[in-house]
């Protein structure tokens, strides 16, 4: 049982409800999820990231959360859960689970009794004022949607704090009775068989919500406490971070020699990756790296090319974001909330298979652990009609029966709509078609993840960005061509990408190894990439 089994491993996050619907309801379910794993285990992946499945008014995608011992009705039961975690892990598949909270739904108990007794302990989990005028002022998560942090209630006849919606009060986390709550949260699905928790709005949790009793004393004891009780549990316990914070800040989250997190989501690099594939120029990425600060011997970035929420290039200064959104969302209604896109990575990149593959291959060779969001692995689209968030949260494509396989149920009982048209469409992008062509995207997908793991340089090794020259008689620079490469013991790994629209020659010396992924032509040292080309050569140590 190793304990660093996450710097190795392929994640792949799941929305269960638009995953695969077992009992013909129109809503993905864990039955669902648990049929589909040969799917997921066919992709190398070796840890499965659920979203919010807990019982909900699902007001926001499940991260409203009433119950934080359940699982939604919707979608089963606690036994349909330990079946599924039980197969997965037959798999060798471990399963770690959203941690939310930062915030509670406004139906909630714990903020029913705050709001209706004002001695109640729990008046205290939250965060009240009766005086929003003149409380510390804060920015809106989403902005254009809410129009304050604070929301009068009239039962409790105050006003509560909320960073989110206003239908998501935020918790005092600097209560200690609070915080005894997410450790026993903690345990009781470690108890169940989870690995670990994708701790939600981290860097919200432990900011000062006020003043006086509302700042924790000294805020990362709290990640280093619940670190310690998700590792009394298991051995190989984790905490993955949602913290997009300052660069400067990041390492922070580590703790030091891991005694808070283990990963961290990569939103700096995820922007600057964006930006690259944007504009076709390798120096974003080797700037997003220089951005990033050691996590050291135990931690790892989680890289990602997209999520289910908007994509956000809040970390690229103003003119790097226009230029970006001028490629991906030249439409105002592809944009969302002043900072991010609203699509899918396969309509982003305009179902370009090559460039899809490209962009995965980056993703598996940049130093850290990817991290896959179902649906992008054949290069799904987006359905922009749906608001908010929603058009990358569509039901997986399966096949081209009705409802792209994903539900017996009539059309109009999903519980999002499945795309039926265009070149987007499940009759054209679905998993079955891909799955019997061995250049599809998904196998191309799956290759790269095979290779990844056969590559103990790449996941273990000292990491390089190269500098390489066009090659003998390119007409080309090789300002579109990232390179980098991994040294460990007596092997070493050279990945080279072309983020642009011609073919490159780079004089890459030595070169002559072993080609493990990619088509690119080798010869003298010149390495031969075409658009959107990308190739793997494993070699000795130079």
């Amino acid at each position: 049982m190793r304990a660093d089994w996450y710097e190795d491993a392929v994640v792949y996050s799941v929305d269960v409800e638009t995953f695969y619907d077992a009992d013909g309801d129109g809503v993905g379910d864990f039955r669902g999820l648990r049929e589909k794993l040969p799917h997921i285990d066919r992709l190398g992946v070796d840890c499965i990231w659920l979203l919010p499945f807990y019982p909900t008014p699902n007001r926001d995608n499940g991260y409203d959360i009433e119950d934080y011992y359940g699982v939604d009705d919707r979608l089963g039961d606690l036994g349909d859960f330990t079946e599924f975690v039980d197969a997965a892990e037959e798999r060798g598949i471990r399963v770690i689970a959203d941690l939310v909270v930062n915030h509670t739904s406004d139906q909630h108990p714990w903020f029913q009794r705050a709001r209706e007794d004002p001695d109640s302990k729990y008046r205290d989990y939250y965060v009240w004022t009766d005086d929003p005028e003149n409380a510390p002022e804060r920015t809106l998560v989403f902005p254009g949607e809410e129009e304050d942090v604070w929301r009068y209630d009239e039962v409790a006849d105050a006003h509560y704090y909320h960073r989110f919606y206003h239908f998501q009060p935020d918790l005092n986390i600097a209560n200690p009775a609070v915080r005894e709550e997410i450790y026993k949260i903690l345990r009781f699905w470690m108890s169940l068989g989870v690995s670990g928790f994708r701790v939600d709005a981290a860097t919200l949790m432990i900011e000062p919500k006020g003043e006086g009793d509302l700042v924790i004393e000294n805020p990362h004891q709290v990640f280093k406490r619940m670190k310690r009780t998700v590792r009394s549990a298991r051995a190989d316990g984790i905490l993955l971070a949602e913290a997009d914070d300052e660069p400067a800040k990041l390492g922070e989250y580590f703790g030091e020699g891991g005694d808070e997190m283990d990963l961290m989501l990569n939103f700096v690099l995820n922007a600057h990756v964006t930006h690259a594939l944007a504009t076709g120029s390798a120096e974003p990425i080797v700037e997003g790296l220089e951005r990033l600060p050691d996590p050291g011997d135990r931690g790892r970035f989680a890289n990602f090319l997209r999520n289910f929420d908007e994509l956000n290039l809040g970390r690229l200064d103003e003119a790097d974001q226009e230029v970006t959104y001028e490629a991906f969302a030249p439409e105002e209604h592809m944009r969302i909330y002043d900072r991010g896109i609203r699509r899918r990575l396969g309509a982003m990149l305009e179902g370009d298979r090559d460039r899809i593959a490209m962009a995965h291959s980056l993703l598996f060779s940049l130093p850290g652990t990817p991290v896959v969001v179902a649906g992008d692995e054949i290069g799904m689209g987006d359905e922009l009609s749906l608001p908010g968030r929603n058009p990358v949260r569509t039901p997986i494509h399966w096949g081209d029966a009705p409802n792209a396989g994903f539900s017996t149920a009539d059309a109009d009982a999903l519980v999002r709509p499945v795309i039926d048209e265009g070149a987007f469409g499940y009759d054209r992008v679905n998993v079955d078609a891909q799955r019997v062509d061995p250049d599809s995207l998904l196998n191309r997908i799956a290759r790269l993840s095979r290779a990844r793991d056969e590559l103990p340089a790449l996941k273990q090794g000292v990491h390089e960005v190269l500098d390489v020259d066009a090659g003998a008689g390119a007409d080309t620079d090789a300002e579109n061509v990232f390179a980098h490469r991994y040294d460990w013991e007596d092997d070493g790994v050279v990945c080279l990408h072309n983020l642009g629209t011609e073919a490159t020659t780079v004089d890459l010396p030595g070169a002559g190894g072993v080609r493990v992924a990619g088509r690119a032509s080798i010869k003298d040292g010149d390495v031969t990439l075409d658009r959107y080309e990308y190739c793997w050569v494993r070699e000795g140590r130079p």
